[in-house]
């Protein structure tokens, strides 16, 4: 990239910062300070910008970045990450949405605590909705500082460092300032620009071959070096058993982990109803399910237009490809049509990942302040401007701990640091969250287990894994404390929450409260009574 290059997408960056800034000094002016204008942003907002919203929280640079490298990488296998994203948010619609809106009010330990009693469930929800946050933040940095190092032209070293900072710093920023209101806007910005870059892309690729995808996959099979292999299961999860376990694993986390995740729970507490809180999910389904069918074409079209040999050298993880491909089907690397596509791409790829960690950030935010110093302090009936300034500094504890997980884990790709988000989510939020909405005999110590059980080993599991130790792709390559052959722990971790909280409830001499969970139940399906 040539200078006068570099200075075009960095312009590009900047407006985008200074539009998203300039929304949260605007929100921040109108905010009244109360604990539901910062988590819930008044619950004022419409369905159809609810589901805008949802659908740029989760459209996250694991998707528009990760995806797509792993397709060009790996072809079929890494088709089926998208696969994933996308059918759990059936799971999302018929189990979780309108019951947690019912249910809670800021986050997902007021749905678990309903019945319970309140300070254990709400420590364990808490801890894990933190843990969870955290290692999507994780994928986000990573995502920030391999696509500013690849713009600025240097594949290693001070420009992804101070890339990941100054994400870092700037969610810290819209968060503590604009609270759910400016992150709501954030997002719904970011979903048009990403939607309306990813349909160009699209076109671009499918214009290249003239509408014929037939001759677009056999072309990428051709310069990936596999051939027919490249377009069938088992490149990167067919080679042994070990492999295929792990695809399994990754598919249950996938799936069932959506619906365990804290900051696309919260944005349920954003719109008025229950009602609008489902025709919320409606909406996003659309807009994700039309997202990944073209994430699929922009992953083929990398493969057969730059080559994997190319995306690996720009990033062995995969994380450049769609940038690239914009270079590419612009005019190439010396032309204005090029380089300009390829700004737009990488500015609205960054404000993806801005808008992302804004919402993940205060989800775990609001865990930190709702659930585990209120729990703690509990300053019962008062001082909610006080919950939110806990809120407000947490948002700034959070950011320093993504920023150095960022730095640490910065070779990995992004979409497989977010399945491993998703296993945590899985088997901590999921079976707590399920067992509290549908069974009737669940009790404080079935929840509290169940929380545990599943964030525990799921956590153990990974650093036993050879995600962090024991091969040349590891965090630490240098040792080996590899004990567990599989990368994604869900096929353990996940029966194990389930099985924890069952094992909690009926060995626990706690009789559940079946008044309480009658009001929970129909509040759940009614919505009467909820906040």
């Amino acid at each position: 990239m040539t200078g006068d290059h570099q200075a075009l997408a960095l312009l590009l960056f900047s407006g985008f910062v200074a539009v998203t800034l300039g929304i949260t000094t605007w929100v921040s002016r109108r905010r009244r300070g109360s604990a539901e204008e910062f988590y819930a942003g008044g619950r004022l907002f419409t369905p159809m910008e609810n589901g805008f919203a949802i659908a740029g929280d989760y459209m996250s640079a694991a998707s528009f970045l990760g995806i797509s490298g792993l397709i060009a990488l790996y072809g079929y296998d890494g088709l089926l990450y998208g696969v994933g994203f996308l059918v759990a948010w059936l799971v999302v619609l018929f189990l979780v949405a309108e019951l947690v809106r019912n249910c809670g009010r800021f986050t997902l330990a007021d749905v678990v605590a309903a019945r319970m009693s309140e300070r254990p469930v709400r420590i364990a929800a808490g801890t894990s909705s933190v843990v969870v946050s955290v290692l999507y933040l994780v994928a986000q940095m990573v995502g920030a500082g391999s696509l500013v190092a690849l713009l600025l032209g240097r594949t290693s070293g001070a420009a992804q460092v101070w890339a990941v900072i100054g994400v870092g710093a700037l969610m810290v920023i819209y968060v503590s300032l604009g609270g759910m209101r400016a992150t709501t806007w954030i997002q719904i910005v970011k979903a048009v620009l990403l939607l309306g870059g990813t349909v160009v892309l699209t076109v671009l690729v499918l214009v290249r071959f003239h509408g014929d995808v037939d001759r677009l996959l056999l072309t990428a099979a051709e310069r990936s070096g596999h051939g027919r292999a490249f377009l069938a299961p088992g490149l990167k999860y067919g080679g042994d058993w070990t492999a295929r376990l792990d695809f399994i694993s990754l598919g249950l986390a996938l799936v069932l982990g959506t619906a365990g995740l804290p900051h696309i729970l919260s944005r349920f507490y954003t719109v008025p109803t229950a009602r609008a809180a489902r025709r919320s999910v409606v909406w996003s389904i659309g807009l994700i399910g039309s997202f990944y069918l073209m994430t699929i074409v922009l992953g083929f079209g990398a493969a057969a237009l730059v080559g994997p040999q190319a995306v690996r050298a720009s990033n062995a993880a995969g994380n450049t490809a769609v940038p690239l491909l914009a270079l590419d089907v612009g005019g190439g690397a010396g032309s204005t049509g090029g380089t300009v596509l390829f700004a737009v791409v990488a500015a609205v790829a960054f404000a993806t990942i801005l808008a992302v960690v804004a919402g993940i950030t205060l989800a775990s935010s609001a865990s930190v302040a709702h659930d585990l110093y209120a729990s703690l302090r509990r300053p019962r009936g008062g001082a909610p401007r006080g919950e939110v300034a806990v809120a407000r500094w947490a948002a700034v504890g959070v950011g320093v701990v993504a920023i150095a997980l960022g730095l640490l884990a910065r070779d990995l790709n992004v979409a497989f640091l977010v399945g491993l988000a998703f296993a945590v989510a899985a088997s901590a939020n999921l079976p707590a969250l399920l067992y509290s909405l549908f069974w009737r005999g669940f009790t404080t110590r079935g929840a509290v287990w169940a929380v545990y059980g599943g964030l525990v080993p799921a956590i153990g599991l990974v650093l036993l894994s050879p995600v962090v130790s024991g091969s040349p792709d590891s965090l630490f390559p240098g040792v080996d404390f590899q004990y567990f052959p599989l990368e994604n722990p869900g096929v353990v971790s996940i029966p194990l929450g389930f099985l924890a909280g069952w094992l909690g409830t009926v060995t626990s001499d706690e009789v559940a409260d079946e008044g309480r969970y009658a009001e929970t139940e129909v509040r759940s399906l009614t919505g009467a009574g909820a906040a």
